[in-house]
């Protein structure tokens, strides 16, 4: 299908320059302005937009969320760098990116009315089965500021057991140890290249002390990610990418078929 990512400015429309007068031409491009310039995408920085404002909420630091929501929806951007996408769905283990917010939801809902729990969704990819009751709706966690609020206090939590990022990171996507370790290799490499924050790691964006953060209110247990064999119940038009464990030790963005 058409990537999000390689739309263009339609041609309909476009007024021959060749049979309009020299005058006539100037007065258009002067008229048209930088407003006529095509604008970045938004849908590009929503996660990133909403790891930052996560981050001055709960002091877990920016490059560390940021890392997070790379390694689980992270893809080419516009300008070839990985950027994360918040409409994508892991369902049981099959991960998808689809255009836009309705899309991701409807598919989610769908394979959900199928009898479907086990799945992963937004930013963060927060999974409905054991954290579905922490917010008012499916839609909801599609949220990109919920999605990485709630991200970015589970975070915290972990960081406050594990006194470690890294090791908060293997914890945030599952507690058997040779999934948490692979992924916390994945998170290091990802955390690590983020040439647009300044400073070196660990110095980076920390908003204050996550373990000052309240966690008294307990939050559902669980990974966050679960991972399973089934095959989706449907394949509706979306890029494709595997399960995590098959990619596990690759830094690079998940692989995109079914253009």
């Amino acid at each position: 299908m058409p990537s999000r990512a390689d739309s263009t400015t339609p041609l309909t429309g476009r007024v021959r320059a060749s049979i309009l007068p020299a005058v006539l031409v100037l007065a258009l491009v002067s008229a048209a302005g930088p407003s006529t310039a095509a604008k970045p995408d938004p849908d590009w920085t929503r996660c990133d937009r909403a790891a930052e404002r996560a981050a001055r909420q709960s002091g877990v630091p920016l490059d560390v969320l940021r890392a997070i929501t790379r390694v689980e929806t992270g893809r080419r951007g516009p300008g070839g760098a990985i950027a994360p996408w918040p409409w994508t769905v892991n369902m049981e283990g099959l991960g998808r990116w689809f255009d836009n917010r309705q899309e991701a939801l409807h598919y989610a809902e769908t394979e959900m009315q199928a009898g479907a729990r086990s799945f992963d969704v937004g930013c963060f990819q927060i999974n409905f089965r054991w954290h579905g009751d922490a917010f008012d709706s499916l839609d909801a966690m599609f949220d990109p500021d919920r999605n990485a609020e709630y991200a970015a206090r589970f975070l915290a939590r972990l960081f406050a057991e594990t006194g470690d990022w890294s090791r908060a990171a293997g914890a945030y996507h599952s507690r058997t140890p040779a999934f948490a370790d692979r992924y916390s290799e994945r998170f290091t490499a990802m955390r690590d290249d983020q040439p647009d924050l300044p400073g070196p790691i660990h110095e980076r964006t920390t908003f204050g002390d996550p373990r000052a953060l309240d966690l008294s209110a307990p939050l559902p247990g669980g990974p966050l990610i679960i991972l399973a064999a089934a095959p989706p119940r449907s394949a509706p038009r979306a890029s494709l990418m595997p399960p995590p464990e098959l990619v596990a030790n690759r830094p690079e963005p998940l692989i995109r078929i079914g253009q």
